[in-house]
């Protein structure tokens, strides 16, 4: 099993969901050492065939992420005129091995995020919030800048041009109920404790599938952003190599024999495809 001591991340490994809880006292700023831990993890964590979801949340009550450490982007050097690089830095790649691996990635967010963190939390998979707690906050352009995390390309994607340009260039909160409605979270709860308690059923569900399968139907989804034609061809393909793993013949087999195409059966086919899953090896 792969090694999981961070200084600012407190990391627990049950039964393929891999839970990270984000501690940088008093409000999580994305410093550098807590994005050095985060890149390490999640560069890590890609790798790690024993993990197949994983939940960041946070220690901090009211904060997820509060934003990027405002005092090491004053220290940045700006005595040389911009350069355009053909590779991504540092933070770019950090999220975008979160976007692709073939993990399940969930951010459970209570209280704010913003900033880096709200572009950190974006390129999950899924985001869950609580009524009443959750905020989000792009907060780059009222201070002079532009979310350059990642944040003016994954927010039109996640809600739209429009939507997007009113959060960036805005840069006033958005509140749960709005930020669900406009596709920003998943879903949002009435409470903490609904909230985790949805969050672990799920991931507890993704982690008895196929490994396979959660990583090749997660890399046909990213397709999506592809032209329509290119999507559709990474789908057949993937769709064809996911018929050809262990994982797929097994339990479609043993969904068939759970009584799947039958009147009975498809009334409860969210169950039965469990059931097929059988339990993790521990």
């Amino acid at each position: 099993m792969m090694e999981y001591t961070f200084d600012r991340l407190d990391c627990r490994l049950v039964r393929r969901v891999l839970t990270v809880t984000i501690s940088n006292p008093p409000v999580n700023v994305m410093t550098r050492e807590l994005f050095a831990d985060l890149a390490a993890l999640t560069s890590t964590v890609a790798e790690d065939d024993a993990v197949q979801v994983v939940i960041f949340e946070s220690a901090a009550p009211d904060f997820f992420i509060a934003h990027y450490d405002i005092s090491a982007l004053v220290a940045v050097p700006t005595a040389d005129a911009p350069t355009r690089s053909d590779t991504l830095g540092a933070f770019h790649s950090m999220c975008e091995t979160v976007r692709t691996m073939g993990k399940a990635t969930i951010a459970r967010i209570a209280g704010r995020v913003g900033g880096g963190g709200s572009e950190f939390a974006a390129s999950c998979d899924m985001r869950f919030g609580v009524y009443g707690e959750t905020i989000i906050n792009q907060m780059e352009v009222p201070i002079g800048i532009l979310p350059g995390g990642s944040g003016t390309q994954r927010l039109p994607r996640l809600l739209g041009r429009g939507r997007a340009m009113e959060v960036i260039l805005g840069g006033d909160d958005l509140d749960a109920r709005t930020a669900e409605a406009w596709g920003y979270l998943n879903r949002a709860f009435d409470s903490r404790s609904e909230m985790y308690a949805h969050v672990d059923r799920l991931a507890a569900r993704i982690a008895r599938f196929p490994a396979e399968a959660v990583a090749l139907a997660k890399e046909a989804v990213n397709s999506a952003e592809k032209p329509l034609a290119e999507g559709l061809a990474d789908e057949a393909y993937l769709f064809q190599k996911s018929l050809r793993t262990e994982g797929a013949q097994r339990n479609m087999r043993r969904i068939l024999d759970l009584g799947a195409q039958t009147r009975d059966g498809e009334k409860q086919i969210s169950d039965l495809s469990v059931r097929a899953a059988g339990d993790i090896e521990d």
